[in-house]
């Protein structure tokens, strides 16, 4: 999942070991990238957990101040689903804290730890045939 305002960026989902990094895209919002790709954005589902290479920092209206939000991991949400123009990508620190992914800092560095269980692919148990004697 991609907030709004990233659906005209190429895109792909993300792979476990995925190496990260912030950036801001078009339009003010900040998403995942691969490095090596820096134009595509990666989607992360909710439920993703990521770790980051140093604390998470969050930017703030005066450029030479920086926000430390005290942990190096965080579990992807989306938020606001019900406001279709605001911002819906976020992290879920380990306190609770909830920050908007477009808050943060660009340039900071990340890899998916794990990723979200889903039904998808999940196989269905066929029925039991009734045995003929």
């Amino acid at each position: 999942m991609c907030d709004f305002s990233l659906h005209a960026v190429r895109s792909r989902p993300p792979k476990v070991g995925d190496k990260l990094t912030t950036r801001m895209f078009n339009l003010g919002t900040t998403g995942f990238c691969a490095p090596e790709d820096t134009g595509m954005a990666v989607c992360l589902l909710p439920g993703t957990e990521v770790s980051f290479a140093g604390e998470v920092s969050q930017t703030t209206n005066w450029p030479w101040k920086h926000r430390l939000i005290g942990y190096q991991t965080a579990i992807f949400r989306q938020v606001n689903k019900n406001n279709r123009c605001t911002h819906h990508d976020a992290l879920e620190f380990p306190d609770g804290q909830i920050v908007l992914l477009t808050l943060l800092e660009e340039g900071q560095q990340a890899t998916v730890l794990q990723l979200p269980v889903t039904h998808e692919g999940a196989r269905t148990p066929e029925p039991e045939k009734a045995k003929v004697s």
